[in-house]
């Protein structure tokens, strides 16, 4: 979603953040600042991400039509320590009350595609960010089938929220875990994105900018192939370098 503001007497398009809470059997567990579109899909893959369901649940606005809610069918699968997160556009791990509730267990990742190196690079030049395009800020996560065909392409203000979008869709449509796909974002790699993708079972992460330590140690952890730096037809391997060929 995009707002049109005037500057200096033209005009300009900006990415619209506003919050989103979430609810799991009508009690409220997180909010994050997002841009509106696809809140279904945002809350089942932050759910999931958060170890907090284990499958597909239904997802809708309120019964009492509240704006900007999201309400999921209960129970939640696991009970959290803090009453609810708050989770920034630019922070997914911002608000949790315990040190337990940052590290979300996911099992080692097995098997999975190899693909060639060139291919892993180029995946950015294949993701579709028109909004960034018309904006200049907004963060994109795609998912790609083993030939670097785009399968789903979310973008948002939060990194995280547009990683959440992208993994909420897949769950919905039955795809997780995502165990012969490839997930590519437009910016840093930091842990809780492995983190995400390593609980949707996904074998390799691609992203356009540089990984944290974090992030490298948890990826090799969970036996995740992580690229960063792909850009200009070049790709550094950080880790799981056994499906790059």
């Amino acid at each position: 979603m995009l707002r049109s503001i005037e500057r200096d007497g033209e005009v300009d398009r900006i990415a619209v953040e506003e919050p989103l809470e979430i609810r799991v059997g009508r009690e409220p567990v997180a909010v994050t600042m997002r841009t509106p579109g696809d809140d279904e899909a945002l809350a089942l893959g932050f759910l999931f991400g958060e170890g907090l369901i284990d499958g597909p649940r239904r997802a809708a606005p309120p019964t009492d039509f509240a704006a900007n809610v999201v309400e999921v069918e209960g129970p939640l699968t696991r009970e959290l320590t803090a009453r609810r997160f708050y989770l920034s556009s630019s922070c997914g791990v911002c608000g949790k009350g315990a040190l337990e509730e940052v590290a979300v267990s996911a099992p080692r990742l097995a098997g999975g595609p190899r693909v060639p190196r060139d291919l892993l690079a180029d995946l950015p030049e294949r993701l579709a960010q028109p909004a960034f395009a018309r904006t200049g800020g907004l963060h994109a996560t795609g998912l790609f089938d083993p030939s670097g065909e785009a399968i789903c392409t979310r973008e948002d203000v939060g990194r995280h929220n547009a990683m959440d979008k992208v993994i909420g869709w897949a769950l919905a449509q039955g795809r997780v875990p995502l165990a012969d796909s490839i997930l590519c974002v437009s910016g840093r790699l930091a842990f809780e994105l492995v983190q995400k993708a390593a609980v949707a079972g996904c074998p390799i992460l691609v992203g356009v900018g540089a990984p944290t330590s974090l992030a490298v140690e948890l990826a090799a952890d969970r036996g995740m192939t992580l690229c960063g730096f792909a850009r200009g037809g070049s790709v550094n391997v950080y880790a799981g370098a056994e499906r790059v060929t």
